[in-house]
């Protein structure tokens, strides 16, 4: 067990030396490696170019004596064939994968890579019996958008563990950037609470604007690194977009225009003031009801993050879910970015400029609550927001952007209240309001704001680059 997690802790700088992007999926990947051995096969969930192939061919390439990858979007109908053909002779399927890749495979040595394995429904069948069999280890990938849907003729193995793999995070963001010492001390000063310092915080909160207009998207980061241009990054992003609408009336079958009518309206819908989804954008009387598959869809996809309203701080926060009150964020928020802007031709560099100085006259506040969506997210919260309003008592109308579950639930004391502030200037009036009324079942509340760490009142008022260390 020592050995195994020896393996598992591998520097940034060690990685970073074999990958043009670091990720800390790659992590998971050796820890399942060394502690599983083989007995389960791995599935990568994300959203399509997260980075899903690069960083597993990679993990392939730095990990194993030899390795076979078998993009099914490309493959001949031959190598398709090869999983139906040699369904019970595993000897004729891996040698016959062998000669077509001319790879040698050696046992307990190599990793066989399923990728885009939605395009070959018999390969995910047969994986059950592939890691019965134990010669090799298996990686799949593929996207949530079509994943989900190949799959009426096929039994799910149950030797399949899924994973979820999220755009950059602004940690990995600061490694691609060519920065790996900042967020340790982030980190530091987060657990000791204490600031920065001014000048060390408008450098990281600069990084941080920097990454709010980018965005997370692999491409997208990689083009900024390279050219130091937003209007360039844009134009990757804009081509993610593009795909985007593409799978959406590919693979949306039934309900295409209902998932095309919500992504585009989601820029519109953030920029509200109240940022709950309103039906009534899409069409007069909506019921959520018809439209209840088409929010799905777009969630499976991991295209888009749900945040649903909870009745009350209760620790069994699903428990408390109205399924029918909720607000739809970005799954990246450097692709809102650039939904925000004119998308028939790429938004120009001195908009992203005024954007990084706060100078454009736009509702910031819609980036600002999309960016801490995603990075709680990313983090492992499911997604929570209170609302209420009361005609006749002031004192109940209170609007709390997040709830989040402590990590070791007890029996009080268990939801940390979060709000969102975009501007320096803001009032805690909904938060003092939602302390008095739940004091008992609510824990750390905190402000995320533009400004260094404090905490006053018992109140954290963190920067926007410490909410992934909630």
């Amino acid at each position: 067990m020592e050995k195994s997690l020896e393996w598992c802790n591998f520097t940034q700088t060690k990685i970073l030396e074999w990958c043009k992007m670091e990720r800390k999926i790659y992590n998971k990947l050796l820890k399942w490696k060394h502690e599983d051995k083989g007995s389960v096969a791995l599935l990568i969930d994300g959203a399509r170019r997260v980075g899903k192939s690069y960083i597993v061919e990679n993990f392939a390439k730095r990990e194993y004596k030899t390795y076979i990858l078998i993009d099914f979007a490309k493959a001949e109908d031959d190598v398709k064939n090869y999983f139906v053909n040699y369904k019970n002779d595993y000897d004729g399927l891996f040698r016959s994968l062998s000669l077509h890749y001319r790879t040698k495979l050696y046992e307990r040595e190599s990793l066989i890579i399923f990728d885009e394995v939605q395009f070959c429904p018999q390969a995910r069948a047969a994986i059950k019996y592939l890691v019965a069999d134990h010669r090799y280890d298996y990686i799949e990938t593929g996207s949530l958008v079509s994943i989900n849907s190949n799959v009426a003729d096929i039994l799910i193995p149950s030797e399949e563990r899924r994973i979820k793999m999220y755009p950059m995070d602004f940690e990995e963001f600061l490694w691609a950037m060519g920065d790996d010492m900042m967020m340790p001390y982030v980190k530091e000063c987060f657990e000791k609470q204490k600031p920065l310092g001014e000048s060390l915080h408008r450098r990281v909160i600069d990084y941080f604007r920097q990454y709010l207009i980018v965005g997370g998207m692999p491409q997208a980061v990689a083009e900024y690194v390279e050219t130091k241009s937003f209007e360039r990054a844009d134009t990757k992003k804009r081509d993610i977009l593009d795909l985007y609408r593409a799978d959406i009336r590919k693979y949306a079958k039934g309900y295409e225009s209902k998932v095309t009518k919500i992504f585009d309206t989601l820029p519109g819908q953030l920029q509200k003031h109240e940022k709950k989804f309103r039906l009534s954008a899409l069409k007069e009387n909506a019921r959520f009801r018809d439209y209840e598959s088409s929010f799905l869809w777009l969630e499976d996809a991991m295209v888009v993050n749900v945040c649903y309203a909870a009745s009350e701080p209760s620790a069994g926060l699903r428990l408390k879910q109205d399924d029918s009150t909720f607000k739809c964020y970005m799954g990246d928020t450097g692709l809102l970015v650039s939904m925000a802007f004119n998308e028939a031709e790429t938004a120009k560099e001195e908009i992203f400029r005024k954007l990084m100085l706060s100078r454009l006259e736009i509702n910031e506040g819609m980036l600002v609550e999309n960016i801490v969506a995603q990075m709680l997210r990313a983090s492992g919260h499911e997604l929570y927001f209170f609302s209420n309003y009361s005609k006749t008592d002031s004192t109940q109308t209170m609007e709390i952007d997040f709830l989040v579950r402590k990590n070791n639930v007890t029996s009080r004391h268990n939801i940390s209240p979060i709000e969102v502030k975009s501007t320096k200037n803001y009032t805690t009036v909904s938060l003092e309001k939602f302390r008095q009324k739940y004091s008992s079942a609510l824990s750390t509340p905190y402000i995320i704001h533009t400004k260094d760490l404090k905490v006053e009142n018992g109140i954290v008022y963190m920067p926007l680059y410490m909410t992934p260390l909630l």
